[in-house]
């Protein structure tokens, strides 16, 4: 890496004050020799919540039927929907997590659908899942191919100390039932995720480090004892809550070696759905750039505290409150969402879930037609093209360019995912190949050197012999609709990105451009560029 940052050094420092301010020609440098940061094969997840249609927020109730209670299973688009991936991480939980009963066993309450109640905790009710819908929901799971994460209610059989803050055993009796029930089924449960925001000071409750660690001690024996026979053992992850470094450290160590397989931790750094700063947060990258911090510090507390648990984002909305109207469900939100995506990445995030899949302001999936929102397909291709490989790759652009480059998903070659955040500058970009530079320091470089020229004749240089004109790339350019911000519908080089009349999710088919000829990236557009020839040896 010292190599590699010294050489864009010497690179940059050779260009003309002129050139490098008044251009709108960047060159971008990626070494394939080595990754520097790994994510899971399926690094894509979304969330399913409990919220019941009554939930709402600056007087817009924006759930609808969409609870992992209500939501209707057998809805085609649903099914199509998740298939596409052919394994997307589903993570079921959410601020109510806590407060459900599982239907099954001696239980110590009765078991009843969640009902606004004064002084419950987030204005609700206990609530229930039934085995019924537990069966429906992993038919639905089955079927898709889906890889689920079950939260599970971490305050069953504590007691409220003070405000805010619980204390007491947990008492594991409910969860003990459904995991038994659930192993028994052979129901394919990824991970099993303990307690939502009671981590810290929490958000509506919490309870103290050593209490959970010892708890989560219980829970993994569990696992351990109802899995003992199956081929592969669900992970259990915690504590899904927002980042505290402290109280992480402590848990990791408290709950001791091996007990926690993934620390979760939630995002939401664009503040409240209704500020209406919202879009002019979302574009702007130094912003964006801030959360930064908290990816580097997660990744840091493990592996100072507990190397073998891994970080993943177990709940991220980017504005909360159920996000903003009219902007998290358009095509504007891409920009936050897949910059946070490439960002998280690189700091060795396994897995990142999104807040949700369908409900809110912020799903996926519109919560009344089920169709698309544009963040749907951003997801879809990251997916499909960015594999888990993290390159390094710099620029002399300015800060309005976003760029980030992976190993090829299932293939040889790169994926660069660029973004442009600038309204009035299109990016011209020349892609280099780090290995292919040879610098001689003995030798004064001419500020109209070859490195210039290059520049301006902006050819994409994407590994030996590619020179020879025979070669694409693969182009994937994410515009929104008449050139709305705001839109709702995502074109894909031009073409609307629509479902089928049968209700399938449409080929996302790309644009093949020899690779000699100039790569843009118009303003305020987003593009997913394939390199299947640049010669990566970490990508083999």
């Amino acid at each position: 890496m010292g190599v590699f940052c010294l050489f864009l050094f010497v690179l940059l420092s050779s260009l003309s004050p002129g050139f490098a301010q008044g251009a709108a020609y960047s060159t971008l440098i990626v070494d394939g020799s080595n990754t520097v940061a790994q994510t899971d094969d399926n690094f894509i997840c979304a969330t399913l919540d409990w919220w019941p249609h009554d939930k709402c927020n600056y007087n817009i109730c924006p759930w609808g039927y969409t609870s992992v209670i209500n939501l209707n299973l057998s809805h085609p688009v649903l099914g199509n929907a998740i298939q596409a991936f052919k394994s997307l991480r589903i993570r079921i939980g959410g601020s109510l997590q806590d407060q459900v009963m599982y239907d099954i066993g001696k239980l110590k309450y009765r078991c009843h659908p969640f009902g606004k109640e004064k002084g419950g905790l987030f204005g609700y009710s206990t609530g229930c899942l039934r085995m019924k819908r537990w069966d429906e929901l992993n038919h639905l799971f089955s079927r898709t191919g889906a890889l689920v994460t079950f939260g599970l209610n971490a305050l069953y059989g504590r007691h409220q100390i003070r405000k805010d803050v619980w204390g007491g055993d947990w008492d594991f009796s409910n969860a003990y039932e459904l995991i038994k029930y659930t192993a028994a089924k052979k129901y394919p449960i990824d991970a099993w995720e303990f307690g939502n925001e009671l981590s810290g000071s929490g958000i509506g409750a919490s309870v103290g480090v050593e209490q959970y660690g010892k708890d989560l001690v219980s829970l993994k024996a569990i696992i351990s004892e109802l899995y003992k026979n199956a081929r592969s053992k669900p992970s259990l992850v915690a504590p899904g809550g927002f980042f505290d470094q402290d109280w992480y450290r402590k848990l990791l160590h408290v709950s001791g070696s091996g007990v926690i397989n993934a620390m979760t931790h939630h995002i939401y750094n664009l503040g409240p759905g209704s500020d209406p700063n919202l879009m002019s947060k979302i574009l702007d990258p130094n912003y964006l750039s801030q959360i930064s911090k908290t990816f580097s510090n997660v990744k840091q507390t493990i592996q100072e505290n507990g190397p073998w648990a891994s970080p993943w984002v177990g709940e991220s909305g980017g504005a909360y409150n159920s996000g903003g109207r009219h902007v998290s469900d358009t095509f504007v939100n891409s920009f936050w969402y897949l910059d946070q995506l490439g960002m998280a990445s690189k700091y060795s995030t396994k897995v990142y879930c999104r807040q949700t899949l369908i409900g809110g302001n912020y799903g996926l999936l519109n919560t009344s037609t089920f169709e698309p929102n544009p963040d749907y397909y951003s997801a879809l291709l990251w997916h499909r093209l960015m594999g888990k490989g993290v390159l390094a790759i710099d620029s002399d652009a300015s800060s309005s360019l976003r760029y980030y480059a992976h190993c090829s998903k299932g293939r040889e070659g790169i994926t660069l995912l660029l973004l442009n955040f600038s309204n009035m500058t299109s990016f011209t970009i020349s892609v280099r190949n780090s290995k292919n530079y040879r610098l001689h320091f003995e030798q004064p470089i001419n500020r109209e050197s070859i490195f210039v020229r290059r520049l301006k004749e902006t050819v994409s240089f994407v590994g030996l012999g590619s020179s020879d004109g025979q070669l694409f790339r693969e182009e994937y350019h994410l515009t929104p609709k008449d050139g709305v911000l705001q839109s709702e519908i995502t074109l894909l080089n031009g073409t609307p990105l629509e479902l089928t009349k049968d209700g399938e999710i449409p080929d996302l088919k790309p644009d093949l451009v020899n690779v000699d000829t100039p790569l843009t990236v118009a303003p305020l557009s987003i593009k997913f560029v394939v390199f299947p020839n640049f010669d990566a040896p970490a990508c083999v």
